[in-house]
């Protein structure tokens, strides 16, 4: 988890090209977190930020 969003969503970004999966940044409690997107459940208490796509045309 981190404080830093533009930290969070560069994480993402590059594990979502590494793992070549969806990747969801979240923030709970005022912390920004990153997982692959099959991870997280509907139930969740999570606040979505982004999803990155690996395969997303730039």
């Amino acid at each position: 988890m981190s404080h830093d969003l533009s930290l969070a969503q560069s994480h993402a970004f590059q594990l979502s090209r590494d793992l070549m999966v969806p990747v969801t940044v979240f923030e709970v409690d005022g912390e920004y977190g990153v997982l692959p997107s099959d991870e997280i459940d509907a139930s969740d208490d999570l606040e979505v930020i982004h999803e990155f796509h690996p395969w997303a045309a730039h």
